[in-house]
């Protein structure tokens, strides 16, 4: 049986998308698109740790196919100071 590549990439991203929401990331904003043949990985997230999360998870996922991860972690500590309005 064979399947066409671009639909078992297409499939894979969605896999994987199913995968972020159910470990509770997919509200973060965090897609994966298929562009140019290669699977891009675009958003943010709160911290450095769900990051590893996301980057863990597409590793997995897509094994075998270039990934551009463009992921960034939102700057999350507090000002040290009062912010003048």
């Amino acid at each position: 049986m064979s399947d066409s590549g671009g639909q078992n990439v297409e499939y894979r991203v969605a896999h994987l998308q199913d995968r972020l929401a159910a470990e509770e990331l997919g509200e973060l904003g965090v897609r994966a698109e298929v562009r140019a043949g290669a699977v891009a990985l675009t958003g943010t997230v709160p911290s450095a740790q769900c990051r590893e999360t996301v980057l863990r998870l597409a590793r997995q996922e897509l094994a075998g196919l270039t990934v551009h991860a463009d992921v960034v972690v939102a700057e999350a500590t507090r000002p040290d100071h009062a912010e003048e309005l």
